[in-house]
This record gives C-alpha cells, sequence and structure tokens, in this order.
C-alpha cells in the first residue's frame, strides 16, 4: 500500500509552527506533495521534514509559491520546468539547488512559468508511478464581472484571469504529454496539488452564491472536466465519496466557514486509471490535534499500489 497526500501548506514556516511536523512524523505517508511552500532554502524549518528525502522547487518569486515532493524513499528520477531544485535526503543540511537531472520539454506558452515555482514531479524508487505537484494560478474575475467596490482587489481589466487561462490551456497540453510518457515507461501518473479550481456543485458548500466567483467560473469548471475521463485521468476523492458534498480542502481564515464547513474543494488526487481503481480510503484531514495546519487542509489517499 502507499499512501500519499497532498498538502497546500500557504506557508512552511507558519504551517510548521502549528504542527505540520507532528502532523508529518506521525500521519504515515509515503509520498507527501506541498504547494505555496514560500520560503528560501535558508529560511526552510530544518527540522519540517523529518525523515524524508526532499524535491523542493522554490521559485524565483520572493515570498511565492514553491512545491515540493516528499518520499519515503531516494526518488529514482527528479524533472522541473527548466527550474533548478533542492535535493536533500534525510540529515543532511546544505541549502543550495542544483539542475534537475531532467527537464521536460515544455508545451506551447508554459516556458513564461518554468521558474515561479509551480511544478515538480518524480518516479518512486519503490513503485512504478510518477507523482506530480503542482501550483496552479488562482487567477481573477473576467473583466465583464469585475464590479469596484465589491472586490478585495483592485480591478485589472481580467489581466490575472486571462493569464489563468492561458496556463491552464498550456498545462493541459503539457500533461497529456507526461501521462503518455509515464504510461510509455511503464508507470502510472498521479497529479496532486492545488488547482484552484472546483470543478461541479458538490465541490462548493455555497455554490449557487459563487457561480461568478473566480474558481467556479464555468469555463474553469470545464477546464477540469477536459481532464477527466475513464482513459485519462480520474478525480480519485471524487470516485471514493461519489455522492457527498465536498470533503472540502479549503476554508477562508475570515468569519466562521470554517466552523459552518462552508468550504471548497480545489485540492486534487488526478490518478490514471488503472492507479484510481487501487484507492482504498480517501481522507481529508481537517485539523491536527485540534489546530489547522493551513487554510488547506491535507488530502490523504491509500492506494493499494506497489511494485
Amino acid at each position: 500500500m502507499l499512501r500519499i497526500a497532498s498538502v497546500n501548506v500557504n506557508g512552511i514556516r507558519a504551517a510548521h509552527r502549528r504542527g505540520f511536523g507532528d502532523w508529518l512524523a506521525t500521519r504515515g505517508c509515503d509520498v507527501v506533495t506541498l504547494q505555496e511552500v514560500r520560503a528560501p532554502l535558508d529560511k526552510l524549518p530544518m527540522d519540517a521534514f523529518g525523515d524524508y528525502h526532499v524535491v523542493y522547487e522554490p521559485g524565483q518569486l520572493a515570498g511565492r509559491n514553491g512545491v515540493a515532493v516528499l518520499t519515503r524513499e531516494q526518488p529514482a528520477a527528479v524533472r522541473t520546468w527548466d527550474a533548478d531544485v533542492l535535493v536533500r535526503g534525510p540529515g543532511e543540511d546544505h541549502l543550495h539547488t542544483e539542475p534537475a537531472p531532467d527537464r521536460v520539454s515544455l508545451a506551447r506558452g508554459l516556458a513564461r512559468h518554468a521558474h515561479e515555482g509551480r511544478y515538480v514531479e518524480v518516479d518512486l524508487a519503490e513503485a512504478p508511478l510518477t507523482v506530480a505537484s503542482l501550483y496552479l494560478p488562482k487567477g481573477g474575475l473576467p473583466a465583464h464581472l469585475q464590479k469596484p467596490g465589491r472586490m478585495r482587489e483592485a480591478p485589472d481589466g481580467g489581466a490575472r484571469y486571462e493569464r489563468k487561462m492561458r496556463f491552464m490551456a498550456a498545462f493541459a497540453r503539457q500533461l497529456t504529454r507526461t501521462r503518455r510518457a509515464a504510461l510509455a515507461a511503464g508507470r502510472e501518473l498521479l497529479l496532486t496539488g492545488d488547482l484552484n479550481v472546483a470543478h461541479t456543485e458538490q465541490d462548493v458548500a455555497r455554490w449557487r452564491s459563487s457561480r461568478q466567483a473566480e474558481g467556479f467560473l464555468p469555463e474553469e469548471r470545464e477546464w477540469v472536466g477536459s481532464l477527466l475521463s475513464p482513459r485519462t485521468l480520474v478525480d480519485v476523492v471524487r470516485s471514493v465519496h461519489p455522492d457527498a458534498d465536498g470533503p472540502y480542502t479549503w476554508w477562508s481564515w475570515l468569519g466562521q466557514a470554517y466552523a459552518r464547513d462552508a468550504g471548497w474543494r480545489i485540492d486534487y488526487h488526478l490518478a490514471t486509471p488503472r492507479l484510481a481503481r487501487t484507492a482504498e480510503s480517501a481522507e481529508v484531514d481537517r485539523e491536527h490535534r485540534g489546530v489547522r495546519l493551513s487554510d488547506h487542509a491535507p488530502v490523504v489517499v491509500d492506494y493499494a499500489f506497489g511494485a
């Protein structure tokens, strides 16, 4: 069995203060993918990752993004989008990145994002599986939906929205390449991470009032749907919980959203069908020892999949 978790930590230093290291040490995961690590190398909490091997792509945007994959065994291969990575084993303390051993050929439109700390993938040594960690841009509203005075951010004429849509189109092309390459090499593929999109009405507690909100726009939801099919990728958590509302993975820090479970499901495990069929359980760890680790919660799936 492989236990794999995906966690948007919203800053590893803050998450570690809230108990991330203890959660990691006690949850029994074989693989943990992280998003929004948001820490320069010399500011990473040295004890945050325990006895895991760490692959961390910090990106070049100070204080933003950053994705990682933690594994029990040293990965058989590491790939990025032409970005340098920190590759460190348990007990090591070096603070420098180096070129990833493999750099993938990028689909049209992705090169501009190569150094933003949004994507890293590894091949596991203990199973024929490629695991990827993705942080997709949050985006914004299209220009015609932007109403001054009703937005927390200043209107931008739809610039953030357009940027997200371009990223999604390019990433869909890249994902097809990645999936086919993994299968051709005899590996399954698991894409994990924060997609910043809720796919269906089951994935937003207050979906009626969110129909014109970023992250739940029709075109964003259609994009998630375009990635999924019985022959390509399966939304693992939804396959395990087909009729459930949620389970939600993100709640605003504001108001009573968390207490009322008025959340969104925007963190995913998307797996090739053979891997998805082995999922035995899928859980969202809302809190650890009574404390929220982040505004997101870990998504933990047990796969009956091995060598």
